[in-house]
């Protein structure tokens, strides 16, 4: 399925690439492209792309205003934004405005096409840096990492966030880590990545899979690195979103990281 996408930037330069970068891309297709949110929700209205590429600052309407409007008007339209800003006040005004995808300027053509798709599939993916910032402010486990509560005015804005660097053979590396020494334990039956019981009714291979979301891995790179189909680890997620009683893969992150499944410091 062909992914109708629409660019959103200010500076020209930024926007000619990205609209360039992504037709080279199988599966997008480039509809327009905006200089400003006011542009944009013209430009949505008329081409009802299925994912916008949004950046946040902007002249005459900004990213998070443009967002907003675009998700109360076109609830089919959704939005992935890529911006340099990752501080905590534009990561939260993102996401409260209804982005499902937040990623930096640094992301390279692979994780702005995965972006794209898992948007259009219903999930939510961040930009691993962005995600640990995220989760360092819900667990208040910011320490010196820059971040500020919402609401708070926060310090210049952080660097961008690292890209993704995992592959399947990280992730099973990450998978026999989590392991117990001499558990011999198959790829499918899993363990707890503590030696207790996971909480809420969640299986050992329900934990292991959550605890790899929360590494920033995408559901084929888990399905690679535990030896099981994609259609298994949707599976997985569906059942281990139900019992925690979360929406998505960002409010599963936060879970995973308040709960101790998973280690702010891993990634």
């Amino acid at each position: 399925m062909t992914a109708r996408v629409l660019v959103v930037d200010d500076q020209a330069v930024v926007r000619d690439g990205l609209v360039l970068l992504l037709g080279l891309l199988p599966d997008i297709e480039v509809v327009g492209s905006a200089s400003d949110g006011e542009a944009a929700l013209r430009l949505v209205a008329d081409e009802r792309p299925d994912v916008v590429l949004m950046d946040l600052r902007m002249p005459r309407m900004d990213g998070v205003e443009a967002t907003r409007r675009i998700r109360a008007e076109f609830p089919d339209t959704q939005v992935v934004v890529l911006t340099t800003y990752t501080d905590d006040e534009s990561v939260f005004a993102a996401l409260r405005a209804g982005a499902r995808g937040f990623l930096t300027k640094s992301a390279d053509a692979e994780e702005i096409a995965r972006a794209v798709t898992t948007v259009m599939n219903g999930d939510a993916q961040l930009d691993p840096g962005v995600q640990r910032r995220l989760l360092n402010t819900v667990t208040g486990a910011g320490g010196d990492t820059g971040t500020a509560p919402p609401g708070e005015t926060p310090g210049p804005a952080a660097a961008p966030a690292h890209r993704s660097r995992f592959s399947p053979r990280h992730a099973r590396e990450t998978t026999r880590a989590g392991r117990r020494p001499g558990a011999g334990t198959p790829p499918d039956a899993g363990t707890s990545p503590d030696a207790g019981t996971p909480p809420d009714g969640l299986t050992p291979r329900e934990a292991e899979v959550l605890r790899l979301i929360a590494r920033g891995l995408s559901n084929a790179e888990i399905a690679a690195g535990l030896f099981i189909s994609e259609a298994t680890v949707k599976t997985h997620i569906n059942n281990l979103f139900a019992k925690v009683r979360v929406r998505d893969r960002a409010q599963a992150v936060a879970y995973a990281y308040r709960t101790g499944l998973a280690d702010p410091r891993e990634g």
